[in-house]
């Protein structure tokens, strides 16, 4: 078992039944157990540690109810902290040893070890999140982000004295850059002269460098912060240095209770829960899902009561315009234009990195 393993089971017990059975006006009672099927192993597949926000506190977060939902159903397994590449593939190959049918990898970087273990395992089936390939037992499943960045974005223009937006990137993918473009398109059309400063971190969970980003980009005139990485970091430098936050994937004002305005939080736990439902009753497929707002995968949280209401009710219509799919805030775009996205909008300062990952 990898070192990092750690079980979630739910355990309850079996139900007995009793019948009366009638044999020519003699009452008899006859007791029979009902067999039990064995729980569906889930096993969950995670970049970092799953702390207490970010992206991997909301998968975990998404396992949890998903375990509410099916209780003796499921048994989970979750492995924390695991590197992209060839730890990833080892971990996989554990679970699979161990029994383990339905498996989530939940970090971009795991596509290619999935799909190597999946050709080995066809009896096995895998989910990849963010991923743009699958096989006949892989589904690859993700969420329009850049929706609610858009409504971020949007946020940041309304409560930016300066004008200007800070944002500190993981890995220049197409998701993050989706992400990055949807929100200075935002801010841009509240403020069509706003400028959105990026940083690249090139890894996904470095809290001392999303912290000096953070940090660098409030000097250089940031006085809103938004990011696409894995720690609190970001919150907690928007809170110290009296700027504004727009957070990524939790709430985060257990972090920065004065600095936040609002939210983008990702939501996996009725997703999860249709997922394994699906593999309990033999409907599964390994078709690709990419949902947003409508589907309730993402939101903008938490915005703030004490903005104006003019601004709060702007951000409302504009949320309703984008589930309705009367605001697009990539107009015209396809969807495949979408998701191979790789260059950046007017209104961002900053380059794609020489090493982006597609």
């Amino acid at each position: 078992m990898h070192q990092n393993l750690r079980r979630a089971t739910t355990l309850w017990a079996a139900a007995a039944v009793c019948s009366p059975l009638l044999f020519n006006s003699v009452s008899a009672t006859a007791q029979t157990t009902v067999p039990t099927a064995p729980p569906l192993k889930i096993g969950f597949i995670y970049v970092s540690p799953v702390g207490q926000a970010g992206w991997t506190f909301q998968h975990d977060q998404g396992r949890r109810e998903l375990e509410q939902a099916l209780g003796a159903q499921v048994s989970t397994t979750v492995v924390e902290a695991v590197p992209e590449g060839p730890d990833a593939e080892r971990v996989m190959r554990d679970l699979v040893a161990q029994g383990h049918q339905l498996i989530f990898a939940t970090s971009f970087g795991y596509l290619e070890p999935a799909l190597r273990v999946a050709a080995e395992f066809p009896h096995v089936k895998f989910m990849h999140a963010g991923g743009h390939r699958g096989a006949p037992n892989l589904a690859t499943y993700n969420a329009r982000y850049y929706e609610a960045r858009y409504l971020a974005g949007m946020l940041a223009g309304y409560t930016s004295q300066r004008g200007v937006a800070g944002y500190v990137a993981g890995f220049a993918v197409p998701e993050v850059v989706q992400g990055l473009n949807a929100f200075t398109r935002g801010m841009r059309a509240v403020n069509p002269k706003a400028e959105v400063k990026v940083t690249w971190l090139n890894a996904w969970f470095d809290p001392a460098r999303e912290r000096d980003a953070a940090l660098a980009l409030v000097a250089q005139g940031a006085d809103v912060l938004a990011n696409h990485s894995g720690s609190p970091a970001v919150a907690q430098v928007a809170e110290e240095k009296g700027v504004k936050l727009v957070a990524y994937q939790s709430d985060m004002r257990a972090f920065a209770p004065k600095a936040q305005v609002g939210a983008v939080t990702h939501h996996w736990g009725s997703y999860y829960t249709q997922v394994a439902r699906s593999v309990l009753n033999g409907t599964w497929s390994a078709q690709p899902v990419w949902a947003g707002m409508k589907a309730g995968m993402v939101k903008l949280s938490a915005v703030s009561p004490s903005l104006p209401a003019q601004v709060r009710d702007a951000l409302a219509r504009s949320e309703r315009d984008i589930v309705a799919g009367r605001l697009l805030p990539f107009g015209t775009m396809s969807d495949e234009q979408i998701a191979r996205m790789d260059g950046l909008v007017p209104g961002v300062s900053g380059h794609m990195p020489a090493n982006a990952r597609r």
